[in-house]
């Protein structure tokens, strides 16, 4: 995985900050479940990410993100750059993300107060989209920019975002779960749940407080692994939550909300 303090670090630093700035409010704001439109708004996420694209495809970027007159009709206009098969990404840069950009744009700038009837939360089922554009996007650039293949890109890009929560307080390098009436199991899959990509059984071990190393792989980890609910690397001693696992921890905090 690319260190995080380096990811596009080519850009210009007013853009690149944008870019990280922007991305983060959408993932945080998401993963607090602050569903609103006012608070996933992608509209500055789409005009950083196409000023990028401009530019690379120009070959210099501006110093800061501008916002164009017409989002689709700037977008369509990247489309019909010439093709170059020596540019990394040049159809990513030309097309995909260009087609992207407008939908991104247009859910949270004009839909919001118009939703009307259905069971869904029509603010979740849009923030839901928001945060899968968002995401594809982030991680395309990076896999672009530093020539490196997609689950390299995506793991980068996940590193970026810290996940917070009430429940999860931070003690330096340590973490509790501030519910104790909560199982070891769920413990695990709550830290698992606020952390980025793996993390060690050792640390999950010191912040559950489990007595025995061996007796909390063979009793936790091994059983949440079998259950799909986490992957555990029993090699390298680490694990990593599954999507079964992520819907588990929602379930769990519901509950304790109630």
């Amino acid at each position: 995985m690319i260190d995080p303090s380096r990811v596009l670090a080519a850009l210009p630093q007013a853009l690149r900050g944008e870019l990280l700035d922007s991305y983060q409010k959408i993932m945080s704001n998401y993963l607090e479940r602050r569903w609103e439109p006012s608070e996933l708004n992608g509209g500055k996420f789409c005009e950083v990410v196409y000023s990028i694209v401009d530019g690379a495809l120009k070959g210099s970027f501006p110093a800061n993100a501008s916002k164009p007159t017409n989002m689709l009709a700037a977008c369509q206009a990247l489309e019909k750059q010439p093709a170059d098969p020596n540019r990394v990404g040049d159809r990513s840069l030309r097309v995909l993300i260009p087609r992207l950009l407008p939908v991104l744009y247009e859910i949270r700038n004009n839909r919001g107060v118009g939703h009307v009837g259905g069971d869904v939360d029509p603010n979740h089922m849009d923030a839901e989209a928001v945060q899968a554009m968002a995401s594809w996007v982030m991680a395309e650039l990076v896999r672009i920019f530093h020539g490196v293949k997609t689950e390299e890109a995506q793991e980068t890009v996940d590193a970026l975002v810290e996940r917070k929560s009430p429940i999860i307080w931070a003690v330096g390098e340590t973490k509790r779960v501030l519910d104790s009436k909560m199982s070891a199991k769920i413990q695990v899959l709550v830290l698992l749940q606020h952390s980025t990509g793996w993390v060690s059984a050792t640390d999950l071990l010191k912040w559950v407080e489990y007595s025995n190393a061996s007796m909390f792989r063979s009793k936790v980890l091994r059983p949440l692994h079998k259950d799909r609910l986490i992957e555990f690397d029993d090699k390298n001693l680490r694990a990593s939550i599954s999507p079964l696992g992520a819907r588990k921890v929602e379930e769990e905090l519901l509950k304790a909300a109630k």
